[in-house]
């Protein structure tokens, strides 16, 4: 069996926001890009150095995905040669394993013709990854409420685009499991409430594009970043600064170690060489969110044009 080749386009995520714990995440005009093509066996590469320490066996998270959704439905995909340009720096906070979830779950789906719905791919992918905010917005784009609980998946995207982001990203990793580490396994009554109406709260100024309001709520989170925080060089620092210069607010992107700074259109631009100069040590990156979640389309290779 073969088919045409084609290419997965996911974006990079950053979830929580703040308050919006293990429910909120957005989608950022960051890519991976994966490009399918027929072959007499599975085979994977990746063409940055940052990647290739990755394994290219079995072991391998899009080829373990991709597995297990033939599991799912009890069917054979034909073998392919996966080729991965990532823009997505690994064990930052930024989705890098949702979007290789996504991506297997999309190359799965063109392969074996499921015609999966974007709930379906969701579902799927929240029973690997554990948690809906990065896969959520991977798959549809924009910033999205999840709750996935009991294995049931309830989801809706919010459209946005006012604002633009700054990601700060330092050099070292930091995996999900040792920053989840690091969160108590229970927090007072009380802490709940004030982080359930802040992200309450958060997701009403949003829905009115009231980034003022907004802000203001991602900066009050109790559920993890206090916790997390121990693991985030200068980030309260940062936090201080980007609110000086105009900034919308400052969060931890997802597990860390990645900063997500939400700027104005008009702001981005001082606000990045100000914390370029202030604090050499993280990479500054300017991007916005998008509203466009993971899409496949055809490829034309040399040879077959």
């Amino acid at each position: 069996m073969t088919f045409s080749p084609f290419q997965v386009h996911v974006p990079a995520t950053t979830a929580n926001l703040g308050p919006g714990f293990d429910s909120i995440g957005a989608a950022l005009n960051i890519h991976q890009n994966t490009v399918v093509t027929p072959s007499s066996k599975w085979t994977i590469q990746y063409e940055e150095d940052s990647h290739r320490s990755l394994p290219t066996d079995e072991s391998n998270l899009i080829l373990s995905t991709i597995r297990k959704v033939e599991q799912h439905f009890n069917v054979k995909a034909p073998a392919a040669s996966l080729s991965v340009a990532s823009q997505i720096p690994l064990s930052r906070g930024m989705g890098s394993s949702a979007a290789a979830i996504v991506t297997a779950i999309d190359i799965a789906d063109s392969l074996l013709s499921l015609s999966l719905t974007d709930a379906e791919k969701i579902t799927m992918a929240c029973e690997i990854e554990g948690h809906p905010d990065n896969v959520s917005a991977a798959v549809l784009g924009g910033i999205t409420v999840s709750r996935w609980t009991n294995k049931k998946l309830d989801s809706m995207k919010i459209q946005t685009n006012e604002v633009d982001v700054l990601l700060l990203v330092p050099s070292h990793e930091l995996t999900t499991v040792d920053a989840r580490k690091s969160i108590p396994d229970s927090i007072s009554h009380s802490s709940a409430v004030r982080s359930s109406a802040a992200a309450n709260l958060m997701i009403a100024a949003l829905l009115n594009k009231d980034w003022n309001m907004a802000g203001k709520m991602m900066e009050q989170d109790e559920y993890h970043e206090p916790y997390r925080v121990q693991w985030i060089d200068s980030f309260y620092q940062i936090r201080t600064e980007a609110g000086k210069l105009g900034a919308y607010a400052t969060t931890i992107s997802g597990a860390g170690p990645a900063i997500t700074i939400f700027c104005g259109k008009n702001d981005v631009n001082n606000i990045s060489s100000k914390m370029n100069k202030a604090f050499p040590h993280y990479s500054c990156v300017l991007t916005s969110i998008t509203s466009t979640g993971s899409a496949i389309s055809p490829v034309y290779l040399k040879e077959n044009v």
